[in-house]
C-alpha cells in the first residue's frame, strides 16, 4: 500500500532490529531462497558482533539460515510474516509483479508484530506503506472496507491505509490497527457469521483474566450494530517495541512437537531461574482454560514469548481466546499423555512437564473450574446476547465439558 512509488522486485532485502525506532539497527540480510519458495538470512557483521541470536535456530555465526521445510522464513524471521488475512490484504492492494514471501515480508509494512522490520535499504529503515494509525472515528469505515475486502469489491485507494497487513501472528479473522488513547490497538472484526464473535472473545478473555490467566487487554466496541474487539499490542512498550518469538518458532527451532508439556520444558531453559515456576504454572492454566471454553484452536501461533530487557524470556499476555463452538473433544496442541485429548485427566498426566507435583496442578485446575462455572453469568454481564449463550452452552456446558466441570479428576 504504497503510493509513492512501485515496487520492482528485488532478490535482497534488509533485516531490522526496531526495538528502539528511533535507532533501527542493521541486522542482516534476507534473499530469495528455495527456489523462491523462501527466504534465507544472513547476519550483518555489526550484528554478530553487538546484536542477539534472534531465535534458537539462529545462533549468532555467519552461517546463511535457510527455512527448514524449503518454505516460508528461517527462525524468527517466520513471526515477521503477516498472518493469512494480512496475505489476503497484500494480495488484494498490492500490485505487484511477484509476490513471494520476500515481498510478503516487505509488505507486511511498519506496523508489524515484534519488533523486527524490513527495508529494501541496507543504509536506512525505510518500511513499505507508512501511513497514521486510524482513529476511533474511522471504525465504521474500517468494518465498511473489510466488508469490501471479504465480497471483491473496488476500494479506494484513500480507504487502503485503514488496513494494516502484519499486526498480529495467525489467523484469518478480519483486523487491523486502530489508536484508542494514544495507544495503538489490534481490532478484530465478525465475518457476517451469526454470532457476535467478537464480543464473545472480549468476554472470554476477561473471564480468563479471573482465572488467574495474564492476558491481553480487551475492550469491545460497538459497530454497525454489532461488535468489534480491541486487543491492546503487548509488542509495544510506549515507544519501544518488544522482539517477539511464536511457540511454533520456539518448538519448531529444537525439533519438539508443538505442545503445552514441550514448551513448559523449553520456559526452564529460556526463563530467568527464580520465574520458572510461575511461567509453567501460568503455561498449564491456560491449557486448562482452554479446554474447558472449547477454545480447540489454541495452534503454537496463539502462544508466544517476549524477550526482556536482561535477555531472559517470558510468556506474553494471552490472547486469542474464544470458544471454537465445534465441540471437537481435541486440542490443536498435544496436552499430555493422552495427546490432543481435550481433558482434565489429560491435562493431568504430565503436570511434571511443568514443574508441578499433582496436588499443585489439581489445584489450579479447581480454581479454573469454578470460575468457568460461572461463564454464562459473566457474559450476560458482558452483553452477550441470549441466542449467543445458548449457543456456548450448547458446548461448554455438555456433559463432556461441563462434566468435567463438576467432577474434573475423574
Amino acid at each position: 500500500m504504497n503510493e509513492a512509488h512501485a515496487y520492482e522486485p528485488q532478490d535482497t532485502l534488509a533485516l531490522w532490529m526496531l526495538s528502539d525506532p528511533g535507532r533501527p539497527v542493521l541486522v542482516g540480510e534476507l534473499s530469495l531462497a528455495s527456489g523462491s519458495q523462501g527466504v534465507s538470512l544472513r547476519y550483518g557483521q555489526a550484528w554478530r558482533g553487538a546484536g542477539y541470536a534472534l531465535s534458537e535456530d539462529l545462533p549468532l555465526t555467519d552461517a546463511l539460515f535457510l527455512p527448514p521445510d524449503r518454505k516460508g522464513a528461517p527462525g524468527a524471521v517466520e513471526d515477521a510474516r503477516p498472518d493469512r488475512w494480512g496475505e489476503r490484504v497484500i494480495r488484494r492492494f498490492e500490485r505487484s509483479p511477484r509476490l513471494s514471501v520476500l515481498e510478503l515480508l516487505l509488505f507486511a509494512g511498519a506496523d508489524r508484530y515484534g519488533a523486527l522490520g524490513v527495508s529494501q535499504r541496507s543504509d536506512v529503515y525505510e518500511p513499505w506503506g507508512r501511513s497514521p494509525i486510524p482513529r476511533m472515528g474511522e471504525l465504521e469505515q474500517m468494518q465498511d472496507v473489510i466488508r469490501k475486502v471479504i465480497a471483491n469489491e473496488p476500494v479506494a485507494e484513500l480507504e487502503k491505509r485503514l488496513l494494516r497487513p502484519g499486526v498480529s501472528l495467525g489467523g484469518a479473522r478480519p483486523k487491523s490497527l486502530i489508536e484508542i488513547e494514544g495507544h495503538a490497538w489490534l481490532v478484530k472484526f465478525g465475518e457476517g457469521e451469526d454470532e457476535d464473535t467478537p464480543l464473545i472473545e472480549h468476554a472470554t478473555m476477561s473471564l480468563a483474566a479471573r482465572c488467574g490467566i495474564d492476558v491481553a487487554q480487551t475492550r469491545a466496541l460497538p459497530v454497525q450494530g454489532r461488535h468489534a474487539v480491541a486487543i491492546k499490542r503487548f509488542d509495544r512498550e510506549g515507544t519501544s517495541r518488544v522482539h517477539a518469538v511464536s511457540a511454533h518458532v520456539i518448538l519448531r527451532a529444537v525439533g519438539e512437537p508443538y505442545g503445552y508439556p514441550q514448551l513448559a520444558q523449553q520456559l526452564r531453559r529460556l526463563c530467568r531461574v527464580d520465574d520458572i515456576a510461575r511461567q509453567q504454572a501460568q503455561l498449564f492454566r491456560r491449557m486448562v482454560f482452554n479446554i474447558l471454553m472449547d477454545n480447540t484452536d489454541d495452534h503454537e501461533k496463539n502462544h508466544a514469548l517476549l524477550r526482556e530487557a536482561d535477555g531472559y524470556w517470558a510468556l506474553s499476555p494471552a490472547y486469542d481466546m474464544v470458544p471454537s463452538l465445534s465441540g471437537l473433544g481435541v486440542q490443536a496442541m498435544l496436552v499430555g499423555k493422552d495427546g490432543h485429548d481435550s481433558t482434565m485427566k489429560n491435562a493431568m498426566s504430565d503436570c511434571k512437564a511443568f514443574g508441578m507435583n499433582r496436588q499443585q496442578a489439581s489445584s489450579i485446575v479447581r480454581e479454573v473450574c469454578e470460575v468457568v462455572d460461572g461463564w454464562q453469568t459473566h457474559f450476560q454481564a458482558t452483553a452477550v446476547i441470549d441466542t449467543d449463550l445458548a449457543l456456548l452452552a450448547q458446548y461448554i456446558d455438555n456433559e463432556r465439558l461441563g462434566g468435567q466441570r463438576r467432577l474434573p479428576l475423574r
